[in-house]
């Protein structure tokens, strides 16, 4: 099994700002709009874009949660070992307001049609949009597309990218590793 880096943590930096540029530019103050981090890899994203949102461009009404899909996916019942479900945690109503789904890597597209599905437990937004680190640009299943991306990559299936935050593996970066 190999692997090379795709992004340092400098290059991980550089890059969380941008995006975190691109959200002010289109979301202004945050007033009408809400950050959705889709778990479980989705939410270390979106909890360093709320820091930097927060403290680097004092963005004050921001409102964050973390979603759980696992059961709204339509491939959850096709493995022999137990789900265990993560955490929800949207402590508003996204009724009327722009909503921001964030996860590390986008793939297939199933996780995000999953989250679009448990987004509506909730009400209904005026818009959704999505931001992802990673958009494997090949093996798309669905019609998804971001509105932010950190970076494209082309990858066949037989490559996996795995992202590692300083908050769970002690390292930032981005790796493309061949099974």
């Amino acid at each position: 099994m190999s692997q090379k880096v795709l992004l340092n943590a400098d290059e991980i930096n550089i890059t969380l700002h941008r995006l975190a540029c691109q959200l002010i530019e289109n979301h202004d103050d945050f007033s009408e709009s809400v950050l959705i981090g889709i778990q479980p890899r989705g939410v270390h994203l979106s909890r360093r874009l709320e820091k930097i949102l927060k403290e680097e461009y004092q963005i004050t009404d921001l409102k964050t949660g973390e979603l759980d899909i696992t059961f709204f996916r339509d491939d959850f019942r096709r493995s022999e070992k137990t789900l265990q479900a993560n955490t929800t945690k949207i402590n508003f109503l996204i009724e009327k307001k722009k909503v921001v789904f964030i996860d590390d890597v986008l793939y297939t597209g199933r996780s995000i049609n999953a989250a679009l599905t448990a987004i509506q437990s909730f009400g209904r937004p005026k818009e959704i949009e999505l931001l992802t680190l990673i958009d494997r640009r090949f093996s798309r299943h669905l019609p998804i597309q971001p509105n932010y991306r950190g970076r494209k990559v082309d990858a066949i299936n037989t490559e996996k990218v795995k992202v590692n935050w300083v908050e769970n593996t002690g390292e930032d970066c981005v790796y493309l590793v061949n099974k």
